[in-house]
């Protein structure tokens, strides 16, 4: 009996350092498909407080938190499944849809730049002014909802790209673990940065000075807070959709554009103490330029297209 028992506490101890080591390659693979999507988390941090901008304060966390749910049923009920079933049956494919992700993150980086030097401004899909209190809040959840079904495939797909090569069942819990992690990050931030102008104003109505000075800096220094992360996921998907197609086009067999970026780069590896750095600061300025210069062209494209389309439909007015 005693021997069955010992035998029995071996059992559960092995299982036990087994469960271990396995939650911590989850944890290792999770960590590593999690930073090669930093830049797109940084874009959806920087789009997402748009969609709360002009709505009444008392709803802004309530709306956040409706689009933070809908961006995990995104993530793990239409996405996760998808991009498990095809890394089984057809990982070529997987690249492909990344370089099309990353071609698109380079048209929404070259896009926003585009509108800057225009003077035009940017915002989220418009809700129909006739839509009031509850119908409007349906409609601008459904709208960065949509949104984020973009941006959360390219999270989902670039970090299935780093763990494609380990089991699926390790693909399925690091890609679950990345889903909620980022999500619960990119939402969090997003409720601190928008209720951060409430946080001012309340000690701006307190009775001590100091915390005046502070609350009337917190409110003067959002806007800026907020167009800085603006440019910063800008540049993001820029560098991202541009490593994005120079890695996927090497690895189709297309090696000229990487073996360049990797012969400029490589001497300033040889730098003593800055090689590193500057290695990966040559290689992000180079990935960021490819970004805008093919999404550029995209963006090229669409408006001719768009202007055919428009000069179209008023030759056929024109007609009739």
């Amino acid at each position: 009996m005693a021997v069955g028992l010992a035998a029995l506490l071996d059992d559960i101890a092995a299982l036990a350092k087994l469960a271990a080591a396995s939650v911590d390659d989850v944890g290792a693979a999770a960590g590593k498909a999690t930073v090669k999507a930093a830049g797109v988390v940084v874009d959806d941090a920087a789009v997402t407080p748009a969609y709360v901008d002009g709505l009444a304060a008392e709803r802004e966390l309530p709306i956040i938190r409706r689009i933070a749910v809908g961006s995990v049923r995104n993530k793990l009920v239409f996405i996760l499944p998808a991009a498990l079933v095809l890394s089984a049956i057809a990982p070529l494919v997987v690249e492909v849809i990344l370089m099309v992700g990353g071609a698109y993150l380079a048209y929404e980086g070259a896009h926003k730049v585009w509108h800057r030097l225009v003077a035009h401004d940017e915002h989220p899909e418009d809700v129909p002014v006739a839509l009031r209190g509850q119908e409007a809040e349906d409609a601008v959840v459904a709208s960065a909802v949509r949104t984020d079904f973009i941006l959360s495939a390219e999270i989902m797909v670039i970090a299935l790209k780093e763990v494609i090569d380990e089991s699926l069942v390790m693909r399925a819990a690091a890609l679950v673990v990345v889903a909620l992690l980022i999500t619960a990050a990119v939402y969090g931030v997003v409720a601190l940065i928008v209720k951060m102008d409430d946080v001012g104003l309340r000690m701006v109505e307190h009775r001590s000075a100091g915390r005046q000075r502070v609350g009337r800096g917190l409110v003067r220094a959002m806007p800026k807070v907020l167009s800085v992360l603006s440019v910063v996921g800008t540049a993001a998907m820029l560098w991202v959709g541009g490593h994005i197609l120079l890695v996927g086009a090497d690895e189709l067999g297309w090696h000229g554009p990487y073996d360049l970026v990797h012969h400029l780069e490589a001497p300033l590896h040889d730098l003593a103490g800055l090689g590193g750095p500057l290695g990966w600061l040559a290689n992000t300025v180079m990935s960021a330029v490819v970004g805008l210069v093919v999404g550029g062209l995209i963006v090229a494209i669409s408006q001719v297209v768009t202007r055919a389309r428009g000069a179209g439909s008023a030759d056929g007015a024109t007609t009739h």
